[in-house]
């Protein structure tokens, strides 16, 4: 079962995927009384980390610290969340203790309990971008919304990675796509977005 809570900061979602008693939490912008709520009697088995930007990111050292589990992120993250202009903090914050942070690079498989992840480093939005794909359901933070795409005008942003990743998860079989912002979508409207949003890129 998926359910999903609202962040404070540009409306980011928080999605909660349970299965088996067991959690996985994607993204960290909502309190964590917010998403306790949510978990409720179940157990969390670890984060999963779309990218830095400070509206997904701003809460993972407290969900690590409340919940006692790892936090999953694409190697680049390092770069954004350390960095007070990359992170798009608004006091410019950041985030510089990774002692309990996992560190995927490229493409590839997780089992994190119950859950087999794959996971696809999608950079275009955010030099860290990575999607997530469990049991048919690809969660893509800021890579993929549900009638457009990403920025490619912030700091490591870049419009010729954004093609490259689209590229990359036209190949990607799944049902629903879970977006860091906004309502989720179904495979046939995402394989159409990608189409036009690959055409505007090369504008």
């Amino acid at each position: 079962m998926i359910t999903k809570t609202i962040g404070q900061y540009l409306d980011a979602n928080v999605h909660i995927y349970e299965k088996n008693g067991e959690v996985l939490i994607i993204d960290c912008g909502a309190s964590v009384n917010k998403v306790k709520e949510l978990v409720g009697s179940n157990k969390v088995i670890g984060i999963l980390l779309t990218h830095g930007h400070f509206d997904h990111s701003c809460y993972c050292l407290e969900y690590s610290k409340e919940f006692g589990v790892k936090i999953y992120a694409n190697e680049n993250i390092v770069k954004t969340l350390s960095s007070g202009d990359a992170i798009y903090s608004e006091d410019k914050s950041t985030i510089n203790d990774f002692s309990n942070f996992v560190f995927l690079s490229g493409d590839g498989k997780i089992e994190i309990g119950n859950f087999i992840v794959s996971y696809y480093h999608s950079p275009g939005h955010s030099i860290c971008c990575e999607c997530y794909l469990i049991d048919g359901n690809l969660f893509a933070g800021d890579v993929l919304f549900d009638r457009s795409i990403g920025r490619t005008d912030l700091i490591n942003s870049d419009k010729n990675q954004m093609y490259d990743s689209l590229c990359k998860l036209e190949n990607v079989v799944f049902d629903t796509v879970y977006s860091g912002h906004g309502d989720e979508n179904n495979y046939a409207q995402q394989m159409k977005n990608i189409k036009v949003y690959k055409r505007f890129l090369t504008r």
